[in-house]
């Protein structure tokens, strides 16, 4: 009796040891180990069971907990097909700010886990649409998947299509969602474009980092344009000017003293290039309620359509000294230079190319402009047939840089750069000439030089 007291007595003491060792540190990194070593080797099968046991009692004790922990549900969802799994997916997102909040962005978290339910149909497109735009509201700045942005927007257009939400309602998202696109693709555009300036130098080659960097830089660019043309498809015909037009016709008396309405009505048949009189009264109404650069801008551009190219430069100016905003700046140094290249002043235009790349560093299309301006100019800037063919090589480079850093353009700057290539001499020309390796300087309006290549 007494040995079986015993037994008995000591069973219980390691039940109550063994209950206390679970919770112990040392008991969880024993589980995270047998948790993660089969995990990097993706043998998820045998990990989950100790992923249940760590979220159950070390919800907190590390961080690779969910880092793995997602890896393993992806796989679960994405390659096994097992859709059961993608209440613990997102559950792990779920775990890892709870518990690891100081080392996860809420932001990023909320938009992958709208963009999980996007993507597997979970609930309806309102609530869908809800989980992008908390994730948007609350946390801008870590909104920057290009595929979440799209979805977000497509979402909204869906539930305007079913009368959910009304057409102003997409017209306002639409600016957020392009604006953040071209806050994004600007960030990239000003890191690239050094390296394109140390590449085109030719003075020092890339370091590997610097190459990857570049690398990295211009597929994003190329995801960003991507997505922007999918943002505009997506708003379609319901942005066409036979839709615009009659939208802001019907409500301009309600809404004439909106100084708010006005500006987005305008700006929105300006991007169309809307050609009615309705363009012309909002402009007007607009300077007479709040001169500003908006206003300047749009009666820059009502008599710029009316072949007032000086009137129209004067309101540009007025509303490039009054702008504050960068995209918008950037616009209206467009404006100007194009004013100024229209006369056939190509020095003075490419001075505001240069001013809105400033503002804008992402706007291919000035680089694409300045390249044209230098292919139309080739005949004027050279003293030998060899020299004004070497002006081709500096417009192909434009070309080049504009396809880099706007996507959106890129198809036709590289076909543009091709053509320009073939036009500057060949290796032929250059083994005649007796030119491999010089320097052609250009002592018109282009200025600067080029290095004619090696053979």
């Amino acid at each position: 009796m007494k040995t079986k007291f015993i037994l008995l007595f000591s069973m219980a003491l390691l039940a109550v040891t063994g209950n206390s060792f679970a919770q112990a540190p040392d008991d969880c990194t024993i589980t995270l180990s047998y948790f993660t070593e089969p995990a990097k080797i993706k043998n998820y099968e045998a990990a989950l069971p100790f992923y249940e046991k760590l979220i159950k009692e070390c919800p907190n004790y590390n961080l690779a907990i969910y880092q793995y922990g997602v890896k393993m549900f992806e796989y679960f969802v994405e390659e096994k097909g097992d859709k059961s799994k993608l209440n613990d997916l997102i559950q792990a997102w779920e775990l890892r700010l709870q518990n690891f909040p100081s080392q996860t962005k809420e932001g990023d978290v909320l938009s992958t886990i709208a963009q999980i339910k996007f993507d597997n149909n979970i609930g309806s497109k309102a609530e869908q649409f809800k989980a992008f735009d908390d994730a948007f509201k609350k946390h801008p700045a870590d909104f920057t998947s290009g595929k979440s942005l799209y979805a977000y927007f497509s979402l909204a257009v869906d539930l305007q299509n079913s009368g959910e939400k009304d057409l102003q309602e997409i017209f306002s998202l639409y600016d957020v969602v392009i604006s953040k696109i071209d806050t994004e693709k600007n960030s990239l555009a000003s890191k690239l474009t050094p390296l394109m300036d140390k590449e085109e130098a030719g003075t020092a080659a890339l370091t590997e980092k610097e190459q990857r960097a570049k690398d990295v830089y211009e597929n994003n660019l190329g995801v960003y344009a991507t997505v922007e043309e999918s943002v505009n498809g997506k708003l379609g015909q319901l942005a066409d000017c036979p839709n615009l037009i009659p939208l802001y016709e019907k409500d301009y008396e309600e809404k004439k003293n909106d100084i708010d309405w006005i500006k987005a009505a305008s700006n929105r048949l300006d991007a169309k290039d809307c050609d009615s009189p309705l363009t012309n009264k909002l402009a007007v109404r607009l300077h007479e309620l709040e001169p500003s650069s908006t206003s300047a801008y749009l009666l820059g551009k009502q008599a710029e359509a009316e072949g007032k190219a000086s009137k129209a430069l004067e309101y540009f100016n007025q509303a490039a000294d009054l702008e504050k905003d960068n995209s918008k700046k950037a616009r209206i140094y467009y404006s100007i230079a194009e004013n100024y290249r229209k006369k056939g002043s190509f020095g003075t235009a490419r001075n505001y190319y240069n001013k809105m790349l400033d503002a804008k560093p992402s706007a291919g299309i000035a680089y694409y402009k300045i390249g044209a301006m230098y292919s139309d100019s080739a005949n004027n800037c050279g003293t030998s047939v060899f020299e004004k063919r070497a002006m081709y090589w500096l417009a192909a480079d434009m070309m080049d840089k504009a396809a880099r850093v706007d996507g959106t353009i890129a198809g036709n700057a590289r076909a543009a750069a091709s053509s320009y290539r073939a036009r500057a001499p060949q290796a032929s020309d250059i083994f005649s000439e007796g030119m491999a390796g010089k320097t052609v300087t250009f002592k018109c309006w282009v200025g600067g030089s080029v290095r004619v290549p090696n053979l």
